[in-house]
């Protein structure tokens, strides 16, 4: 990654890029071809491929959807002429290795539309009703059309050449050297070694201290070795709230809910859908439940922000000129 002052004009960037995380920004910031200076640190400014783009996190400690929608209205604000948006970071993977959703830790989750949502589910918004039933009240905007026709590009694409994610991350590393490294207490923007990816069946419960030593390996969820520890990518619903969810009881309800689809369950974007036209990638690094460490949160981060960058190099410059701005389409709704 190369570094030269910022262009000449806000106006010159054309795309937000959310991070709630300092290591989701790092993440985002390192696979930068270019880095523009800038007289803020509240922005990262750059260029990713042929687009420049702009970087935000959240205030350092201050998460969920409200937090996340001050982020974007104040991006707007700055830069006026950005059309569309991502949200990138990690999430809480819902893995069912016997539905067809074998989600592993540093997967990726992308919210794609399903029958009538959006991609995005606010899974803690809803209304009771009197015979003990609840109202749907969680319906958000789908992502933009530019995104979406991007998304089918690059899915199309990936079954002739594959996906770029690992070969970003190894670049990454290669100008980084030091987010490749990785110890017990400090871990890297790298993969964490399958033997620490454990599932556990909903009802058994951590016992104690930051790893699963002591977690009983007769509960554990016994799935195939994979060929490879490169990153698989997952594109269905990503169920979002308020509620930080480290507990499988509580998980569990939220997929009943939401339904099948949900393959995630994250802080952010239910702030975002409908106030900023974006699509959510989100790095897996926990799966929601009582077993939920810190261990994979980098390299979670990592993969999703490799496929944000990946998936922008299908986003044509042109078509993206000729989108409205998001300024004027939220005026609008």
């Amino acid at each position: 990654m190369t570094t030269c002052t910022a262009l000449e004009s806000p106006d010159l960037y054309t795309i937000g890029w959310i991070a709630a995380l300092p290591i989701e920004r790092a993440a985002a910031t390192a696979l930068l071809d270019e880095r523009h200076e800038s007289d803020t640190n509240s922005y990262t400014w750059g260029r990713m491929g042929k687009h420049n783009i702009v970087i935000a996190s959240l205030a350092a400690g201050v998460y969920g959807t409200t937090s996340a929608a001050t982020t974007a209205s104040s991006l707007l604000s700055s830069f006026p002429q950005i059309k569309i948006g991502l949200l990138v970071g990690i999430g809480g993977g819902i893995a069912r290795p016997d539905d067809g959703a074998d989600i592993r830790l540093g997967d990726i989750v992308v919210s794609q539309p399903v029958g009538a949502s959006g991609g995005v589910v606010q899974y803690d918004l809803a209304k009771a009703k009197s015979n003990n039933t609840r109202e749907r009240k969680d319906f958000l905007n789908r992502p933009p059309l530019v995104l979406l026709h991007a998304l089918a590009a690059l899915q199309a694409e990936q079954p002739i050449k594959g996906f770029k994610v690992p070969r970003l991350l190894e670049e990454m590393w290669k100008v980084y050297p030091l987010m490749a490294k990785s110890t017990k207490s400090v871990p890297g923007f790298v993969h964490q070694g399958s033997e620490n990816d454990r599932l556990f069946n909903p009802s058994h419960q951590h016992a104690g201290g930051r790893d699963c030593h002591g977690c009983d390996l007769k509960e554990e969820v016994q799935r195939d070795m994979r060929d490879s520890t490169d990153p698989e990518v997952f594109y269905g619903i990503i169920a979002s709230g308020n509620t930080l969810v480290k507990d499988a009881a509580v998980r569990d309800q939220i997929v009943e809910y939401i339904g099948e689809g949900c393959l995630c369950v994250e802080m952010e974007a239910a702030g975002l859908m409908n106030h900023f036209p974006c699509l959510v990638i989100r790095g897996i690094c926990d799966y929601a439940d009582s077993h939920k460490n810190d261990r994979w949160q980098s390299y979670a981060a990592a993969t999703a922000a490799a496929f944000g960058k990946e998936l922008l190099g299908y986003v044509p410059v042109k078509i993206l000129q000729e989108t409205r701005r998001a300024v004027d389409l939220l005026q609008s709704s």
